[in-house]
Formats: C-alpha cells, sequence, structure tokens
C-alpha cells in the first residue's frame, strides 16, 4: 500500500486524537500526523501550505463540535479553497442530532472533495478503509 503523505485530524478532544494517531501508527499509512485544537488552526495552516504550494493533508479527520471554528464552519471556508485535487473528509461525531447529517449531506453537493460521515468512536478497520480508498 502506498502511504499517504499527510493526514489532519481535527478535533479538540486529546483522548480521540490520541486515539485515532495510535491506530494510524500502526497501520504505518502516512508519516505525517498533524492533529489541530480546532477548525480555525487548520484552516489557517492549510491557507499558509497552499500559499507556499505545499499540499494539503490527503485525509481529514473532522469534529463537529470545537470551540473557536466548528466542523461546519471549517468546511464552509475549505470547500472554498483552490485545491484540484481531492481530499477525503471524514467527519467523526458522537452527535445523534438529525440536523448534522443534513448538513453532511448538503456539503457532499457542494464540493469536489469525498466527504464521509462517522459516530465516534472509530474503529481501526474503519481507519483502515478510510486510508485504503485515499
Amino acid at each position: 500500500m502506498t502511504k499517504l503523505k499527510s493526514i489532519a485530524i481535527i478535533d479538540d478532544d486529546p483522548i480521540t486524537v490520541f486515539g485515532i494517531k495510535r491506530m494510524l501508527s500502526t497501520l504505518n499509512v502516512s508519516e505525517n500526523i498533524n492533529s489541530y485544537v480546532n477548525g480555525k488552526e487548520a484552516i489557517d495552516d492549510f491557507k499558509r501550505f497552499i500559499k507556499n504550494k505545499e499540499e494539503v493533508p490527503e485525509v481529514i479527520f473532522l469534529d463537529i463540535n470545537m470551540p473557536v471554528m466548528d466542523g461546519w464552519q471549517f468546511l464552509e471556508e475549505f470547500i472554498t479553497l483552490h485545491i484540484a485535487h481531492k481530499i477525503r473528509i471524514n467527519i467523526l461525531t458522537s452527535s445523534i442530532d438529525p440536523v448534522d447529517r443534513e448538513n453532511w449531506k448538503r456539503y457532499m453537493t457542494l464540493t469536489h472533495h469525498i466527504i464521509d460521515y462517522k459516530n465516534k468512536p472509530i474503529q481501526k478497520k474503519e481507519i483502515e478503509e478510510i486510508t485504503k480508498a485515499a
């Protein structure tokens, strides 16, 4: 399997971040795994990558409920960035609000990127499938 150049985890829960990083490291799918505690940190970094002609992470694990900039606000800005290749965005949430599923479906129609929706906690097998598909 080809290794991914970069993966981003955007989540304010340190336990979730630790768990995803741990599973990713055992799968050995990427050398570069960055984490951000909110969407603002991530979007600012991604804009810097684009400005410097660096690659945006190929796979993003995105929480919905975060301080400063939540996952929906992040997506709103992310889909306006000029990124030609498809990024695989995996929304991870513990939310049971049907509005979140409706938002996900709406964002899928607004972009060429691949957006998936999974409930926390995510399992190692799901991470393996996500990173293979990327």
